[in-house]
């Protein structure tokens, strides 16, 4: 404004509230992913469609289940170099802000979206096995082992991903389907909503010095969530998407939210 000779002279306090005035702040952004799988609204249409208990246009039975799945990687197992204070009358907990590593896991879970009911596993890393090890653990229990059928959410992770994991799964246990998401689409993703959970609940802040410990408080807190849980009152249709789709054109698409 100076160098245009708007101007004589002008402080920064000046133009800061001008432009918050304004509702302008260039300081801050957002992060955001663009749709950019073809088939994104398909996908995720079928998605939505489950979590409303229907299924290419038709309603799901009393015996057709939801299940939503994904892993939490890099789980930092790290202890504090002095121990946490806990809170005490006018003052907060303190937390040691240095830490001492001792590896990472991960958490494997499953989510029936329309029973609330939460299993999963904590390993020292995703792979095949151990991903359908839960799912076997699942599907041989009742009312899976008997249901007509299981529809397995999940995304495009390697463990789960294409029509090669759908058939080894479906060889195993004819009543599953498995059903992907789109790429970027973990938002769609039921279970996030419980890892989030998790994370603020049962892993922060972390202090821990073995996966032992790591999966006691995982495990624990799976446990004492299932004696609590409702299912997740989700809202989000496929008519929502239709119009979120709507105002993507293919030139310059609307963003699509980040997950927590």
């Amino acid at each position: 404004m100076l160098a245009a000779g708007i101007v004589a002279e002008i402080s920064g306090v000046t133009i800061w509230r001008w432009l918050h005035d304004d509702a302008l702040r260039p300081w801050t952004r957002r992060s955001w992913i663009f749709p950019r799988d073809p088939d994104f609204a398909a996908k995720a249409g079928q998605v939505l469609d489950l979590y409303h208990r229907r299924w290419r246009g038709r309603a799901l039975a009393d015996d057709e289940y939801v299940i939503s799945a994904d892993e939490k990687t890099q789980i930092p197992i790290r202890s504090r170099r002095h121990p946490i204070t806990p809170p005490a009358p006018g003052r907060p907990m303190r937390v040691e802000h240095e830490y001492r590593r001792h590896g990472v896991c991960a958490y494997i879970a499953a989510w029936d979206v329309h029973r609330a009911r939460l299993f999963g596993e904590v390993v020292k890393k995703i792979s095949i096995v151990a991903f359908d090890a839960l799912v076997a653990r699942v599907m041989t229990e009742e009312p899976y082992r008997s249901a007509r059928r299981v529809f397995w959410i999940v995304d495009g992770g390697t463990i789960h991903r294409g029509q090669a994991a759908a058939e080894r799964l479906k060889s195993r246990f004819p009543n599953l389907t498995l059903v992907h998401l789109p790429k970027h689409a973990s938002w769609l993703n039921q279970i996030e909503i419980y890892f989030s959970i998790l994370q603020r609940k049962a892993l922060t802040p972390a202090d821990f010095t073995s996966q032992d410990q790591v999966a006691a408080r995982i495990l624990g807190f799976q446990a004492h969530y299932q004696q609590v849980a409702k299912p997740f009152e989700w809202k989000f249709t496929r008519h929502d998407l239709h119009r979120l789709m709507a105002r993507c054109p293919d030139s310059a698409p609307e963003p699509l939210p980040v997950a927590a």
